[in-house]
């Protein structure tokens, strides 16, 4: 640093302004590292929420179209026919 190179008082101030700056550059990283690990977390959330939501939206789709019953045919019907023998 430089204030073992110069005998100063304002090498002496550089010195503590640099390492207070490298100390200050950490703190940012690893905050910077845990705001992006929650990043991380909360995509992997929504990713998994959308599949989830988008399967419950499909299953409601499916819910909501009715099917038609078996219908029975209106009119004459003529007797089965038995088998001879």
């Amino acid at each position: 640093m430089a204030a073992t190179v110069l005998n100063s008082e304002r090498a002496v101030q550089m010195s503590v302004f640099v390492v207070r700056a490298f100390v200050r550059l950490r703190e940012m990283l690893a905050t910077n590292r845990r705001l992006a690990g929650k990043i991380d977390e909360l995509e992997t959330r929504l990713n998994t929420h959308d599949s989830v939501i988008q399967e419950l939206i499909e299953a409601i789709k499916e819910l909501m179209t009715p099917q038609d019953p078996p219908r029975d045919r209106i009119g004459f019907q003529l007797p089965a026919r038995k088998a001879k023998g």
